[in-house]
């Protein structure tokens, strides 16, 4: 995980439309920048649809929510349609941006170890500078206590 103080590193993803997006498209506004496993998964689903029912009240607090996994487009795509999504998702499945958060590590689940996406999330601020950084994220109650960091 990326320390707090430190400079959010760029890049450049595709959405679930296929448009490109830059975290420097965003200066001057605050940033959530969520990294999560999978696509129409439980815990990635209730992630999802909270940061979307609360999207109002980000967007009045000048924020942007951008979720990252490393699913394809079209996964996106139809995550998105399947549950009214109302913000960016953003595709990585080179795992470009996910390494360069510091996300992608080894995962124990069941007594297997596997290599995965650990479910982190940024807060970003105006300029690009991570002011928050949690990597003991629980699914449903990120989107609510995101919103607390921005009051």
């Amino acid at each position: 995980m990326l320390e707090t103080g430190t400079k959010a590193p760029d890049f450049e993803l595709p959405d679930q439309n296929g448009n490109m997006h830059k975290l420097s498209d965003y200066a001057g506004k605050k940033v959530i920048l969520y990294f999560y496993p999978k696509d129409n998964t439980a815990g990635c689903t209730k992630q999802a649809c909270g940061f979307s029912e609360r999207y109002p009240l980000f967007t009045e607090k000048g924020a942007v929510i951008l979720g990252v996994s490393k699913d394809s487009v079209a996964s996106h795509k139809r995550f998105e349609e399947k549950y009214g999504l109302a913000f960016t998702l953003l595709a990585d499945p080179e795992r470009k941006v996910i390494e360069a958060y510091d996300v992608w590590k080894e995962k124990k689940n069941y007594g297997k170890v596997s290599m995965g996406v650990v479910r982190t999330t940024y807060l970003i601020d105006e300029n690009e500078i991570i002011i928050k950084a949690n990597d003991k994220v629980k699914a449903a109650d990120d989107p609510e206590n995101m919103l607390k960091e921005l009051t």
